[in-house]
């Protein structure tokens, strides 16, 4: 439902909330039975480590599919610009981290992993509707 995406800044606050009680090893969407991670990436413009909690989509044991949806907002989340710029980052989920190489996936690529997410996550195709005109970025993770 559309006024759940609008309870975004809410879950994110439990969510590191959570995390940091766990140590990292569950989420919010953990609990929710949502795979979730906390991605750890250099900014673009600082180089200072950022760190975020999100939603995942499972690829298979040893790659993980990230949607840039911003909770279905107009501009993209700032974590996706960073990541965008990076060849590797760091994800820590189930209390386990571990160093990945980044691929910002375009074309065809890119078109067969929104089928994939959407059909794990249908969320994501009400979260388009509501970005309007703004393409979600889309990125693959896999463990170095």
């Amino acid at each position: 439902m559309p006024w759940v995406m609008r309870t975004g800044p809410v879950i994110a606050v439990l969510e590191r909330s959570v995390r940091r009680l766990t140590r990292g090893r569950h989420g919010v969407l953990d609990l929710a039975g949502l795979p979730s991670m906390e991605l750890t990436v250099l900014g673009r413009r600082s180089g200072v480590p950022r760190t975020v909690s999100l939603l995942y989509v499972p690829e298979r044991p040893d790659r993980y599919l990230l949607v840039g949806s911003n909770w279905g907002r107009s501009e993209h989340p700032s974590w996706s610009a960073n990541l965008a710029a990076a060849t590797d980052a760091e994800v820590h989920s189930g209390g386990v981290r571990i160093k990945v190489r980044v691929e910002h996936l375009r074309g065809a690529a890119r078109e067969r992993a929104w089928e994939r997410a959407v059909a794990y996550w249908p969320g994501y195709a009400m979260e388009q509707r509501l970005a309007g005109s703004r393409r979600f970025r889309l990125f693959e993770l896999t463990p170095i």
